[in-house]
This record gives structure tokens, C-alpha cells and sequence, in this order.
């Protein structure tokens, strides 16, 4: 569980708080970064599963407010889902609204995560992990059909082994 800064002097409440997880590809200092998060519109939506569909998302994430875009995230390698998305409110309100409100639910049998995102830019929709995914689930060694079996560098060991 992440832990979350102390923001109430802000106006925020503590559900909508920001996590410190911050993006270590973020180009600008920790402070520009901060600052973007408290003004965000845009979310991070993790955890879900590889056949989890955009019109899923934006019909969960429209009960919370109105929603501009989303935006999935794909693996930069096959250039299919692998498992997070952003989504993009076109005010601040709707956006704390979905982090209250939605942040922990279920899609498609998996607890979803939702946090802060300074904004999404035009690359970052592309996993980060050797193989193209996520970087999470490159080593993961427990099999989840919902975000595609094995961990990528786990199942080659497991391949190379058995040949």
C-alpha cells in the first residue's frame, strides 16, 4: 500500500490525497511535478486485465464524472493491452470523484487501482518492462490469466529449462 502525503492544509480530503509514487521519467523537478498532481485532471488506472476494453472503463469511470479521453495502455512491443490506462476528466472534481469512489472497485474480477497523474504525454501509454509490458509483471512468478499467464522473464526461464 502506498503511502500518501499529508495534504489537508491543501483542501484535500483524505481519499483524494496524492500517493508518493512519482513517475521517474518525469522530465521536470519533483516541486513541477507535485504541482501538476495537485491540478491534475488525468488518473493512472492500474491492475487491470489484458481483455479489460476501453468502453469498459469509460462506462465505470463516467459514473464519476464526465470523461474526456482514455487512454490504454499498450504493450510497446505487440501493441496490445497490458494492463493499466489513464483516464482524463475534463474537471478536478470528476477526477476526485473517481478516486473516491472507484479506486479499489472490480472490473472484469480484478480490484483496480487509481491514483494521480500529472498529465498524460504522448508515449507513456507504452509499457516500460525488457519485454514491452509492464514492468510488474516481468517477473511475476504466480500465473494470472487476467494479465497474460507467467511473468514474461519467468516463463523463458521456465521455457529454457524444460528444452
Amino acid at each position: 500500500m502506498s503511502k500518501s502525503l499529508n495534504l489537508r492544509s491543501k483542501g484535500q480530503t483524505p481519499s483524494v490525497q496524492i500517493s508518493t509514487y512519482r513517475d521517474q521519467h518525469f522530465k521536470g523537478s519533483r516541486t513541477d511535478q507535485d504541482h501538476l498532481l495537485l491540478l491534475s485532471t488525468t488518473l493512472y488506472v492500474g491492475n487491470l486485465s489484458f481483455y479489460t476494453t476501453e468502453e469498459q472503463i469509460f462506462d465505470l469511470f463516467s459514473r464519476a464524472g464526465d470523461v474526456k479521453r482514455v487512454i490504454m495502455g499498450l504493450d510497446k512491443v505487440r501493441k496490445t493491452p497490458c494492463g493499466f490506462c489513464f483516464v482524463e476528466y475534463y474537471s478536478r472534481e470528476d477526477a476526485e470523484n473517481a478516486i473516491r469512489y472507484v479506486n479499489g472497485t472490480r472490473l472484469d474480477d480484478r480490484i483496480i487501482r487509481t491514483d494521480w497523474d500529472a498529465g498524460f504525454k504522448e508515449g507513456r501509454q507504452y509499457g516500460r518492462g525488457k519485454s514491452g509490458g509492464q514492468v510488474r509483471d516481468e517477473y511475476r512468478s504466480d500465473f494470472d490469466e487476467g494479465r497474460g499467464g507467467y511473468g514474461k522473464i519467468v516463463l523463458n526461464k521456465i521455457r529454457t529449462r524444460d528444452t
